[in-house]
């Protein structure tokens, strides 16, 4: 049965403007927790509290929620079975899927991804374990703060009495077109030349919509894989970073795999930074080898990408290529910084193709990269350049 959860002191935001959550989860006091974090916060309303997939499909079109939090483990109707029903019925819901650390529960978060959800977040195995961690109530909060309100600013103003939509207007299945807010016109991107050194790496560095973001672009990278080392940061924990890495070598045909500290870098393999170590690169014998670092977060990431950033400034200088991809805050925008004045080169994510224009954003408007890019042309851009263009 549906929770109802309302908040009568919520002076500074309009009702119509909140971003409305729906909570689905099988465990009461988990439940409970979420619904609480985020109806302290102004901007949210949770509009119900579910123990089940069933009844998440059931009441979601009664309930015109914006984010669904979908458990993946629930009696009745998983989350897994429950993703395409509702996406179905509401074709604009940002669904973010919560899962416990384990193997299964990577392969399927991922697979998700891949149906519809916008994005996971790791769920501590225990309720106490829920309850007492600060980085997963501050990680959920934020992640249906950018992704909710993104979907609201792409849908416009809810009106604050919703009236039926006349008939052909309609779409089949009967779901209504999303009418487009008006967008101001933002001020144009300064764009930097391209090094003229030729690159000798690539970095990739993405966060929230980053595993669909890196499988279109990995699997489009063949030849410069082949050319090249291939040095990729993705903001996960561990064991998602090694079901990432068999996704993305499935995708590109090539060696996709974790890094492992003091390995050497060589062209044809793709490194991913394993979950909860920061990955950076030294020279030992003048060659490029992996560092793994334990340290404390960075950005509020581990692993981040400013690390990996900032030492292969140091490594490849003006020959590294960087790409930046969707992702919430700002991380990679340090690193990217002194890449850029070590003589190396810097394309971003658009915003239109970004799930959040945080990180791309973050270097594209600090004036650091030399292509802003939608999703679709990024590896044809890189693939180009590898093979001499420098402009």
């Amino acid at each position: 049965m549906a929770l109802a959860v309302t908040s009568t002191s919520r002076a500074s935001t309009a009702a119509g403007d909140r971003v409305r959550v729906m909570v689905v989860d099988d465990s009461v006091v988990v439940r409970g927790l979420i619904a609480r974090w985020l109806e302290e916060q102004p901007d949210f309303e949770v509009v119900a509290s579910l123990r089940t997939g069933r009844e998440a499909v059931d009441q979601v079109e009664k309930l015109d929620p914006d984010v669904a939090i979908l458990d993946i483990e629930m009696p009745v109707l998983d989350g897994i079975s429950a993703l395409p029903l509702l996406l179905a019925k509401k074709r604009d819901l940002v669904v973010i899927m919560a899962s416990t650390l384990t193997l299964r529960n990577a392969e399927v978060s991922l697979k998700a991804l891949s149906l519809g959800a916008a994005d996971y977040i790791p769920k501590p195995e225990t309720a106490r374990g829920v309850t007492t961690s600060a980085d997963f109530r501050r990680d959920l909060v934020e992640k249906v703060r950018h992704l909710g309100q993104r979907r609201r600013r792409m849908r416009g103003p809810r009106p604050a009495t919703a009236a039926p939509a006349p008939a052909d207007t309609r779409l089949a299945g009967g779901g209504r077109p999303a009418p487009l807010a008006p967008v101001e016109k933002a001020p144009a991107l300064k764009l930097r030349p391209f090094s003229h050194t030729a690159p000798r790496v690539l970095l990739i560095g993405s966060s929230t919509g980053g595993p669909q973001a890196l499988n279109e672009v990995v699997a489009q990278l063949g030849r410069v894989i082949d050319q090249v080392p291939v040095l990729i940061t993705q903001h996960m924990p561990p064991t998602f970073t090694t079901i990432l890495a068999e996704h993305l070598s499935r995708a590109s045909g090539r060696t996709v795999r974790e890094a492992v500290d003091g390995e050497p870098v060589v062209a044809g393999r793709v490194y991913v930074a394993p979950g909860a170590i920061h990955m950076q690169v030294a020279r030992r014998d003048g060659n490029p080898v992996i560092v793994l670092r334990d340290g404390p977060l960075v950005n509020f990431c581990k692993p981040a990408v400013d690390p990996l950033l900032s030492t292969a400034a140091q490594v490849w200088g003006g020959a590294a290529l960087c790409v930046i991809l969707t992702g919430m805050g700002s991380d990679g925008a340090k690193g990217a910084a002194e890449l850029v004045a070590a003589g190396g080169s810097v394309i971003a994510q658009d915003e239109a193709s970004s799930v959040v224009w945080g990180m791309p954003g973050a270097v594209a408007q600090a004036g650091l990269c030399s292509a802003v890019l939608p999703l679709g042309q990024i590896a044809q851009k890189v693939t180009r350049i590898f093979s001499g263009e420098r402009s």
